[in-house]
């Protein structure tokens, strides 16, 4: 039974990621990804990989509130604190700070899904990616590689193989924003468990520090400091 029902989510998954294609990105059709693995084995492998970061368990078991950033009142923190950068992304590209889908907390697959979609665009902030899809391609590689996020792996495997066989002019940007995003996964200390609402008023580069994320993404065509 168990056999049947991943053959029918790899098959979801394929749709999925054509629709995703087909779109430029549509987030409902990523939200429907990504809620596609909620119940899934590879869920459960991210879930058990969180729980064993430090303070990952204690943040998971008090269901720690997901992301909910009062965009007025950071707006007042001074110029280059994580809270005044974050509000400036979100106004000059004029995005909405609400643009995860709203999802219960109760089970821990729910809780997690629902924290890393908050906290997206904070990672942008701090590792200093773009929006562009290399941008986002380098920022799911950092939560793809430090808990195995299954939507962010899929998504990125997927850029990959059709970069390789349908894009061959972009690949090499595409590969080298992923693999620097794996390598920020690798050297920094776990985005996904830290408590960004504590710090707001922390700079960027306090931040930085704080994680030991020693080479930020500046000064190449997908990073973040080139749109704002």
């Amino acid at each position: 039974m168990e056999r049947f029902k991943e053959i029918f989510r790899s098959i979801g998954n394929l749709r999925l990621l054509g629709e995703i294609a087909r779109s430029g990105g549509e987030l409902s059709t990523i939200g429907d990804l990504v809620d596609n693995f909620l119940d899934s084995p590879q869920m459960e492998l991210c879930i058990k990989r969180f729980r064993a970061l430090p303070g990952g368990a204690e943040l998971m078991d008090s269901r720690y509130p997901p992301l909910d950033p009062q965009l007025e009142s950071l707006e007042h923190l001074p110029p280059g604190s994580l809270g005044h950068s974050y509000v400036t992304m979100i106004r000059t590209l004029n995005y909405d700070a609400d643009f995860f889908r709203p999802r219960p907390i109760e089970s821990e697959a729910q809780w997690l899904t629902q924290r890393i979609a908050t906290t997206h665009d904070i990672h942008h902030v701090v590792s200093g990616f773009g929006t562009s899809r290399f941008g986002e391609g380098g920022v799911l590689a950092i939560t793809a590689t430090q808990v195995g996020f299954p939507a962010y792996v899929l998504l990125n495997n997927a850029a990959l193989m059709a970069g390789f066989r349908l894009d061959t002019q972009n690949f090499e940007e595409l590969s080298a924003a992923i693999s620097r995003g794996v390598s920020i996964g690798l050297e920094a200390a776990p985005l996904c468990v830290q408590r960004w609402e504590d710090h707001w008023d922390w700079s960027v580069q306090q931040w930085r520090q704080h994680l030991g994320l020693k080479n930020p993404v500046e000064s190449v065509p997908y990073a973040l400091n080139l749109s704002l």
